[in-house]
């Protein structure tokens, strides 16, 4: 008995399967350190990471809890004084660095990642308006991680190099031995305990965002799978 379109859909959305491979797309890269990508690429890589900065700004502007690495930020951005997209900018400085012993390789997509994303917080925030209420609080940050989802579905398929983040969980992975699900749990509750420490804003949007965002990546790259040409 096979099933519809949309009951494969939400299953996809709910329950994650045990493998998962990003899809290759029209535009994908064909090496992730190609120097001179296709313009094609390259419009999606930007647009994935213009997307993704702007979802991490409405998730921001919700007031109700941001994202583990952001409750970094804003830690930092508290304690330094300046804004969440220039701390947002040096904790991936930072991250990067943590490449070096790991041996990991940037390519385009990793540097336009720092780049895109921490200025897209600070050209967003600005204009995005404060939620007055706790429902509208929760679609807020619904849509933030909604958009975040989408942009990492296109900046993935781009295949140009992973961002700081990603690099850093698969380089410790390969080194440790441990699972990635081990490694990335261990390095968002650091990011998140550090940021809390600092300052940073964690609250029910915090919940909300580590619990959806997953899902709704997974549902993402399946809906582009299924949109190959």
């Amino acid at each position: 008995m096979s099933s519809n379109p949309l009951s494969t859909f939400i299953s996809r959305l709910f329950i994650r399967p045990k493998k998962e491979a990003i899809p290759t797309m029209p535009w994908s890269a064909d090496d992730p350190f190609e120097r001179r990508p296709k313009p094609a690429t390259m419009f999606v890589l930007i647009f994935g990471l213009t997307i993704f900065g702007l979802g991490d700004a409405v998730i921001v502007s919700a007031v109700w809890g941001v994202t583990p690495w952001t409750v970094l930020a804003m830690g930092l951005a508290e304690q330094l004084g300046t804004t969440i997209g220039k701390a947002t900018f040096l904790v991936s400085i930072i991250v990067l660095a943590l490449w070096i012993p790991l041996r990991e390789k940037p390519g385009i997509g990793t540097l336009l990642n720092i780049i895109i994303i921490a200025a897209m917080i600070d050209i967003a925030l600005p204009h995005l308006p404060t939620p007055t209420s706790t429902f509208a609080s929760l679609l807020t940050v619904i849509a933030g991680t909604a958009l975040i989802a989408i942009g990492s579905g296109f900046y993935l398929t781009a295949n140009l190099g992973p961002g700081p983040r990603d690099g850093w969980m698969t380089g410790l992975h390969r080194k440790t031995g441990l699972s990635i699900g081990m490694v990335r749990t261990v390095i968002e509750c650091t990011a998140l305990l550090l940021g809390w420490i600092l300052g940073g804003d964690v609250w029910f949007g915090t919940l909300v965002f580590a619990f959806t965002i997953g899902p709704m990546v997974s549902g993402v790259l399946w809906v582009l799978s299924k949109k190959k040409v």
